[in-house]
C-alpha cells in the first residue's frame, strides 16, 4: 500500500510535466505557424508570382532587344541588376533624430529596411564629423527591384506636376541610369498629413549594358517615359 501511494504522486507528476510540455509544444507550433519568413527574393506584394516587369522582361523585351540590336544569343540582352534608393538630410548632422522620419519614408516606399549612410571624412565647413550619420540607402535585388521599378514608372512619376518625361541623357556610360525625385510624397505609400518636410532621393538603376544606347532601350521597353 505504501509503494501505490509513493507511486501515485509520482504518476500524476509525470503526467502534467507531460501535459505542460504538449502545451508549449502547442504554442510553439502556432507561433511558428504564423509567423513566416520571406525567402530570398519574395515580397510582401506578391510572393508568390512573378512580378509584372520581370515577366514582361522575359516575354517581350528580351526578343525585342535582341533584334534591334542583331544580338546572335538571348544571354547578351541586357538586363537590370539592382536600384539604388538613397535619401541625404542636411538637417541630420545637428539633429540625428531627424532621420527616424525619412527612415520610415523610405522603408514605406521601398518596402525594405534601409541603412544609414555615414560621412567617410568630416568637413569642418558644414560642420561635419567622421561617420556621423546623413542620410538613408536601401538597394533593391531581384522581385522588389522589379515592383519598386514598376510602381516607380507607372504610378508614382505620373504624378508630378507638370510631368513632361524623365531625362534621356542621364546615364554613366556604363549602362547605368540615375534619376533625381524632389518630392516623396508622389508615392502613394506616403501619408501627407504625416510628412514633417518635402524632402528628394536619388534613385539609381544598375544594368548590364555596355553602352548608354542599350541601357536607355532596356529601359524604355520595361516602360520608363523618357522625355521626347
Amino acid at each position: 500500500m505504501a509503494d501505490e501511494k509513493v507511486k501515485a504522486p509520482a504518476e500524476e507528476k509525470a503526467k502534467k510535466a507531460g501535459d505542460a510540455a504538449k502545451g508549449k509544444g502547442k504554442k510553439k507550433d502556432a507561433s511558428s505557424s504564423s509567423v513566416k519568413i520571406a525567402a530570398a527574393g519574395e515580397t510582401k506584394v506578391s510572393p508568390s508570382k512573378t512580378p509584372r516587369l520581370e515577366k514582361l522582361y522575359g516575354d517581350k523585351v528580351i526578343p525585342s532587344i535582341q533584334k534591334q540590336f542583331q544580338l546572335k544569343n538571348p544571354m547578351q540582352v541586357p538586363k537590370l541588376l539592382k536600384v539604388t534608393v538613397n535619401c541625404a538630410v542636411k538637417e541630420a548632422v545637428g539633429n540625428p533624430k531627424v532621420l527616424d522620419g525619412t527612415f520610415d519614408e523610405i522603408m514605406a516606399i521601398t518596402g525594405q529596411k534601409p541603412v544609414l549612410t555615414r560621412a567617410r571624412k568630416a568637413i569642418a565647413t558644414f560642420k561635419v564629423r567622421e561617420g556621423n550619420a546623413v542620410g538613408v540607402m536601401v538597394t533593391l535585388r531581384r522581385a522588389r527591384m522589379y515592383e519598386f521599378l514598376d510602381r516607380l514608372m507607372n504610378v508614382a512619376l505620373p504624378r508630378v506636376r507638370d510631368f513632361k518625361g524623365v531625362n534621356p541623357k542621364s546615364f554613366d556610360g556604363r549602362g547605368n541610369y540615375s534619376l533625381g525625385i524632389r518630392e516623396q510624397i508622389i508615392f502613394p505609400e506616403i501619408n501627407y498629413d504625416k510628412v514633417d518636410k518635402v524632402r528628394g532621393m536619388t534613385v539609381t538603376i544598375h544594368t548590364t549594358a555596355t553602352t548608354n544606347e542599350q541601357a536607355r532601350a532596356l529601359l524604355t521597353e520595361l516602360g520608363m517615359p523618357f522625355r521626347k
